[in-house]
């Protein structure tokens, strides 16, 4: 079984009273069951953190390359100005998928940037909680296509 890190950005903890308008009215719980029963059913072994703090989400970023581990990650602000995330990013060894609940481009003009796409396998924002699992099921397909590489 694949282990992967679902990692989440500042605020996302907060998701069900966070702008329920923009983020739904599931909570970060909700987020992690998903996360957890997709990976079930994929064959892959999902651990979900969330972290408010720059630092430590570079360290987990460090942790996956170091294991070769796939990442989804949710940058949530640090998407839009933090190079730092993006440098580490750049070092990963497995896929990384970039995911948001929102889709970042229909909202505020700064938004609009990704510092972190230019280094992800690929993108899927918009479709709530189901950007995950779009996410997952899409790392799944990667990892099925490198073991049939050799």
């Amino acid at each position: 079984m694949t282990r992967v890190l679902v990692l989440n950005g500042p605020n996302l903890r907060r998701l069900g009273t966070r702008e329920p308008e923009v983020y739904g009215a599931d909570t970060f719980e909700d987020l992690s069951a998903l996360c957890r029963e997709t990976g079930r059913r994929l064959d892959l072994q999902v651990e979900v953190r969330q972290t408010d703090d720059e630092a430590e989400m570079i360290r987990w970023v460090h942790q996956a390359a170091d294991e070769r581990l796939p990442v989804v990650l949710n940058p949530a602000a640090f998407t839009h100005y933090s190079y730092a995330l993006r440098d580490a990013l750049a070092q990963r060894t497995a896929p990384l998928v970039e995911v948001h609940i929102s889709n970042p481009a229909a909202r505020e003009e700064f938004r609009h940037t990704s510092v972190v796409a230019g280094v992800a396998t690929g993108t899927i924002a918009g479709f709530g909680l189901m950007s995950y699992v779009l996410a997952l099921q899409a790392v799944a397909e990667l990892v099925a296509e490198e073991k049939a590489a050799g």
